[in-house]
């Protein structure tokens, strides 16, 4: 497959052949197996006080005649605490046991859980790859949501790596008919459920992911626009290509992100 090389005009500037890496079959079960064993390792982990429910003194004696003891008032042996009195007559209340006011869990949470999935780092890359080759795939872009250009896949020119402001990294991108999908991922809305109350009230959407080749200013540049992500080549992730699993991210390659991949076989 050979794309072509714009530059931040829209000009053309020559073409290139892309890697083998591009020649990967779409495999979504693969994408999905590599984004949710991603995102397993990033969740925080999570567990109950050990001592939650168990901060009472539940010791009762079920023996005859003891001062105190339960014994002969017709009561089930569940741990008991002395709410009040009134001389020898005591005033029990459950604690402490399961299913108990106040008592503890019968299986809590443990925050030494293993909630981390594993993957074959064979299988990691077979995914990555896929998910490169669903990219440049103009009908898995467009079903997975995106606008995009008509000249679409198409490389960038090198020098974009090289941008240092916002807005001139704005300027290029709807320079290259980018712009609609810019609109797209700046729309927000109010997310549904428990996390208005968690700090992430608006859900939003994602929109180009560029690729560069080493660390650059457009990394920084382009950081604060609403969807927009900048990663370096070799730190893609099927995570980046595909979030939410969803294969066909509408990807910008740089010219030398691609002849990185090529030459150092990423990946593969």
């Amino acid at each position: 497959m050979n794309l072509k090389i714009l530059t931040a005009t829209k000009s053309e500037k020559g073409a290139r052949k892309m890697p083998a890496q591009f020649d990967e079959p779409v495999r979504p079960d693969l994408i999905h197996r590599a984004v949710e064993s991603q995102e397993s390792h990033e969740r925080q982990r999570y567990g109950a006080d050990p001592m939650a429910g168990q901060r009472t003194s539940p010791k009762l004696s079920r023996r005859r005649r003891d001062y105190k003891g339960s014994y002969g008032h017709g009561i089930s042996r569940v741990p008991r605490k002395i709410l009040s009195r009134n001389g020898t007559q005591m005033n029990w209340v459950g604690a402490f046991a399961p299913g108990m006011v106040g008592g503890r869990q019968a299986h809590p949470a443990k925050s030494e859980s293993k909630l981390y999935k594993m993957i074959n780092v064979k299988e990691r890359r077979k995914a990555i790859r896929s998910a490169l080759a669903a990219t440049v795939d103009k009908n898995v872009v467009t079903q997975r949501g995106h606008k995009i250009p008509a000249s679409y896949p198409f490389i960038l020119d090198s020098a974009m790596e090289s941008i240092a402001k916002t807005a001139d990294a704005i300027k290029a991108l709807e320079t290259l008919d980018i712009g609609a999908d810019l609109e797209r991922a700046a729309v927000k809305k109010i997310r549904a459920g428990k996390g208005k109350n968690r700090g992430r009230p608006y859900a939003t959407r994602k929109g180009p992911l560029i690729v560069v080749s080493k660390n650059c200013p457009l990394q920084k540049a382009a950081s604060n626009i609403p969807g927009v992500d900048v990663v370096e080549v070799s730190r893609l992730s099927a995570k980046a290509l595909a979030p939410g699993s969803h294969p066909g991210r509408l990807t910008l390659y740089t010219d030398a992100a691609v002849e990185r991949l090529d030459k150092e076989g990423l990946f593969q």
